[in-house]
């Protein structure tokens, strides 16, 4: 650990406390201006030139905005969609019809759980959103339970897709650990599989029956009606099956490349068509088009009405837009401030097994950074060496443990905190009660997994 090393970390410590501060404080200061502040007064503290502060600010709101942004604003039409339609209300009743109050989260986990298999944690959380508010307007209506209906729904949904997004191939982070390791993706989805049921059931249905009746949260009443209510024609409801297809092509076409990618060689066309049909964005459009084609203009509906609909499904989702793109910049801005090589410094001063080593590496760099990226890549790096060193060493296991610690307390740094803070109109407080809980239960679960599976026989 050097001078410098220190400062970094101070500065990056500082800079999570400022950016609550103005948040929280009595100037109660918007959250998209509350993260640029912090993201000039940390740059300007660990030395960024105005230049590469300013760079670093643009690029990190850009690429945060073209990696989620688009695919938000077409999940937000897609939404509409289905709540005009009467989808979302259906399904809804659905699964309120067939499972009881204390069975709902669990019914939630499962369908987060699929969908979750090839969607990124906001792509999934997007296309979710719909039936989360559905369920929950419907279980507030009855009074079904106490607390935030919409904590009690949505944080099973939360736990699910972060499990899935940390733990299991083909998503990018457990994917450039086994690459970096030169591991197996077939073991390492396994031991990924076996360690993400225990998380989600900790961190999901047992976490939110814990921390609803704790909590009044409820979204902005614009996005709950955007979302749940329905204004379908009632002599000519949307079939269930219709509607299941409907909400989940999206996650069909993912789901497609992401066992493309392991079953199909990669030079192929097929391979080459399933990459772009599964590609987010080109998903979300087509979801999008789909819907509208077979919900509205093959029901003889109106166009005009469609068009100011997907219009105005817009308006809600903008602001979250921007503050997802302000934690962005802030993320990119401690990056090239240069904090992980800090982290780094700090995890080699203790001496850990490796598989304990590497989710504190990833943990660490995660939370100092506000990038589970960041937070795999670093660790994987540093502890590539061992995988050829150590015969003894589970490799899918030590690839596992990384991405288990990227997942660690997601807080004001990351996106997807920020997302799910406006997505169900949470303060601060509340936020960190939810996501931030949720994802550190999920990550040290993981952990636990990890070092129990072991204990057993490694994986031919």
């Amino acid at each position: 650990m050097t001078h410098n090393d220190i400062q970094l970390l101070v500065a990056a410590l500082i800079s999570v406390l400022a950016l609550v501060g103005l948040i929280v404080s009595r100037l109660r200061l918007h959250p998209l201006l509350a993260l640029l502040v912090v993201c000039v007064g940390v740059g300007f503290a660990t030395g960024m030139s105005p230049d590469t502060l300013v760079k670093a600010i643009t690029n990190g709101a850009g690429k945060t905005l073209g990696a989620v942004g688009v695919v938000i604003a077409l999940g937000a039409m897609l939404g509409k969609v289905l709540a005009d339609t009467g989808v979302t209300d259906g399904l809804a009743g659905v699964i309120l019809e067939k499972a009881s109050p204390s069975s709902i989260p669990w019914a939630m986990a499962l369908v987060a759980f699929i969908v979750g298999i090839p969607m990124f944690f906001e792509v999934g959380l997007v296309v979710l959103l719909p039936l989360i508010f559905s369920v929950a307007r419907k279980l507030e209506e009855r009074k079904a339970i106490n607390g935030s209906a919409y904590v009690y729904v949505g944080v099973p949904v939360i736990a699910a897709l972060a499990s899935m997004h940390g733990m299991v191939p083909p998503h990018p982070g457990p994917l450039t650990a086994i690459a970096t390791l030169k591991t197996s993706v077939g073991a390492t989805m396994i031991y990924g599989f076996i360690a993400a049921i225990p998380s989600i059931v900790l961190g999901g249905p047992v976490y939110a029956r814990f921390i609803a009746p704790r909590l009044a949260v409820r979204p902005d009443q614009a996005l709950v009606d955007q979302f749940s209510v329905g204004r379908a024609d009632p002599g000519r409801p949307v079939g269930i099956g219709l509607g299941v297809l409907v909400a989940l092509l999206p996650a069909i076409l993912m789901l497609v490349h992401a066992l493309a990618e392991m079953l199909v060689p990669k030079a192929s066309f097929a391979f080459k068509l399933a990459a772009f049909l599964g590609n987010p964005i080109i998903a979300m459009l087509i979801g999008v088009l789909f819907a509208a084609i077979v919900l509205v203009y093959a029901r003889q509906g109106d166009a005009e009405k469609l068009r100011d609909s997907l219009g105005a499904s817009l308006k809600p989702v903008a602001g979250i837009l921007l503050i997802i793109a302000g934690g962005g910049a802030f993320q990119q801005v401690l990056t090239d401030a240069r904090v992980g090589d800090a982290i780094v410094h700090l995890t080699q001063a203790f001496s850990l097994p490796p598989l304990a080593l590497g989710w504190m590496i990833s943990m660490l760099l995660s939370v100092s950074t506000g990038s589970a990226t960041v937070g795999i890549v670093g660790a994987a790096g540093l502890l590539a060496p061992l995988a050829g060193a150590d015969p003894t060493l589970n490799l899918p296991l030590l690839a596992l443990s990384i991405g288990c610690g990227s997942l660690f307390f997601n807080y004001a740094n990351h996106a997807g905190y920020w997302m799910v803070k406006e997505s169900f109109g949470m303060s601060m407080g509340e936020a960190t009660k939810t996501i931030s809980v949720v994802q550190s239960i999920v990550a040290v679960v993981g952990l636990v997994m990890v070092l129990l599976m072991n204990l057993l026989p490694p994986l031919a």
